[in-house]
């Protein structure tokens, strides 16, 4: 039963189903059929989208669907144009795109430093550190058009830098304070302690016959000095000397920091046992000032350096004998025969002296040291002497420290020490005399070759700055530096009235430098006043204890 009864359903179901989907056959033909006459029994419908041929009637509707078609075809149109436009937009800005890429691939490339590229980043740098070295003043020497361009060097050691430029805060020597300093003078010490002792650098320096493996490990202990000199628009050129591996050797060693890494520049050996040393003093009278002079020469120059030779030219008879004595004397204490003893019988100038000592040498080129009878000097300075001047290169031109007064220094006369003892680079002791330039050591072949001395000045001073100018108007390197081993010491200085005014005015500047210190100086002519308060402030106390 139940079955029979589900069969009738689904029949009519069925049915209903079918009856539906006749009906919406039916009404899809009426909708969809396109007209075939205006008597169509189902009346007008929808046109379709198929053309209709204008020879098929010239109705109404047909022109409507052709103007439709018309528009359609137009909106098409504009829309290829448009996107026709917009892809050419986009190849313009693909192409442009393409040509930066190209450009960033490149740059990396020689950022990257390749060494294909012969316009890389790294070659190009490489060309500007040596631009700078060449344009430096590091082989050669510039011309220069007085004595205010010159940039001084300073000396240093291992503990203490000296210096020219103080200030107020710095001295003429002291141990830098500033890390920057100390850095920057610990790294070049460190450069050129790698440099030295890289196997390469010890070979290169020999000679075939000294090609033999070294045992020599250079170390701080080995440095003995250096002196730098910064050029604000180049770089920083340091000269170092080191012990060699036998006496009286040394190494010297050029770097230059072009604001930028260290460069060797060169690596030498210096054999300074085979450079003599002529020292040419001018003197009249002062036969007492030469007697302390040649102390001073007998212990430096006999006893511990021994390549000096001594040549006095004195001016005048008065006094002669007693020099002649001094000589002697020393020539029989200590067996010295390398002097000359030159007698001009004329008035005495400085530059006419030198001169003629200079020319008087007949043993070939030598290393001169032009000196003052009121001069110390140590056996470092010698082989300074010999270090920093070079025949065809190199003249040193060392600046000096000048010693004060020492009865102002120590207070009075009788607390002054001995000479040795006062040799103190302190700013209270003395000044680099940056103003002199008279004590130089040079080649005879450039004194003569730079036309020497100008021997119509007579008296004190000016001949040894007509000589320094023509050496900064040549080609040579002018080393000026402060020698730490170089004194002048102090004496009474006395201006002759029959010197010309601009000779007698830096004859009484000079005069007033060598007195004292600008404090010690102040606090002498202000004597009367700081004395006249002493004595109020006495009083004032005294009349407080009454009360």
């Amino acid at each position: 039963m139940l079955r029979r009864g589900l069969l009738a359903w689904v029949s009519r179901v069925g049915g209903v189903l079918v009856l539906l989907c006749s009906s919406l056959s039916l009404l899809y033909l009426m909708t969809c059929s396109p007209p075939h006459s205006d008597n169509h029994p189902l009346g007008h419908v929808l046109p379709r989208a198929a053309p209709v041929r204008p020879s098929l009637g010239g109705t109404g509707a047909g022109d409507s669907y052709q103007v439709l078609l018309q528009e359609r075809e137009e909106q098409h149109r504009l829309h290829i144009s448009s996107l026709k436009q917009q892809i050419a937009q986009l190849k313009e800005a693909l192409q442009e795109r393409s040509q930066q890429l190209k450009g960033v691939q490149e740059s990396i490339k020689t950022g990257l430093g390749e060494a294909h590229g012969p316009k890389s980043q790294q070659a190009d740098l490489q060309d500007y550190l040596r631009s700078q070295l060449t344009k430096a003043e590091v082989t050669a020497g510039t011309r220069l058009p007085s004595e205010y361009a010159v940039v001084p060097f300073e000396s240093f050691t291992l503990q203490r830098v000296y210096q020219l430029e103080t200030g107020l805060t710095r001295h003429p020597e002291e141990k830098p304070v500033r890390k920057d300093r100390r850095d920057e003078l610990g790294e070049v010490l460190e450069t050129a302690l790698h440099s030295l002792n890289a196997p390469s650098a010890q070979q290169d320096d020999k000679t075939p016959a000294q090609k033999a493996p070294t045992s020599k490990v250079y170390s701080p202990s080995d440095f003995v000095e250096g002196i730098s000199r910064t050029e604000k628009d180049k770089g920083t050129m340091y000269e170092l000397i080191f012990r060699g591996e036998a006496a009286n050797e040394f190494r010297r060693l050029v770097l230059f920091r072009p604001f930028g890494p260290l460069m060797k520049v060169r690596s030498e050996r210096v054999d300074a046992a085979s450079i003599p040393i002529n020292i040419v003093v001018p003197l009249s009278r002062r036969s007492d000032k030469f007697k302390q002079f040649m102390h001073n020469f007998r212990e430096v120059c006999v006893r511990q350096d021994g390549r000096v030779h001594l040549t006095v030219v004195y001016f005048g008879k008065e006094q002669m004998s007693e020099v002649r004595s001094t000589l002697e004397n020393t020539s029989r204490e200590v067996r010295f025969k390398n002097y000359t003893l030159l007698q001009l019988d004329e008035e005495f100038s400085r530059g006419r002296g030198l001169d003629v000592g200079a020319r008087a040498w007949r043993g070939g080129n030598v290393l001169l040291f032009f000196c003052d009878v009121d001069i110390y000097f140590t056996a470092d300075f010698l082989n300074a002497c010999r270090l920093n001047a070079q025949p065809g290169k190199k003249v040193f031109y060392p600046v000096l420290f000048s010693q004060y007064n020492p009865a102002l220094i120590y207070g009075s006369s009788e607390h002054v020490p001995p000479v040795e003892q006062q040799l103190v680079i302190k700013k209270d002791t003395g000044f680099w005399r940056d103003f002199g330039f008279g004590m130089t050591c040079q080649y005879r072949s450039d004194f003569i070759n730079i036309g020497g001395f100008d021997i119509d000045i007579k008296g004190w001073g000016g001949e040894d700055v007509h000589l320094y100018r023509k050496y900064l108007h040549s080609n040579l390197l002018v080393v000026r530096t402060p020698a730490r081993g170089l004194f002048h010491l102090w004496h009474e200085k006395h201006c002759a009235d029959e010197l010309p005014p601009d000779q007698y005015r830096m004859c009484m500047q000079s005069k007033a430098m060598n007195e004292a210190s600008h404090g010690q100086l102040g606090m002498l002519f202000f004597r009367h006043e700081i004395e006249a308060h002493l004595r109020k402030q006495k009083q004032q106390n005294a009349n407080l204890k009454k009360t």
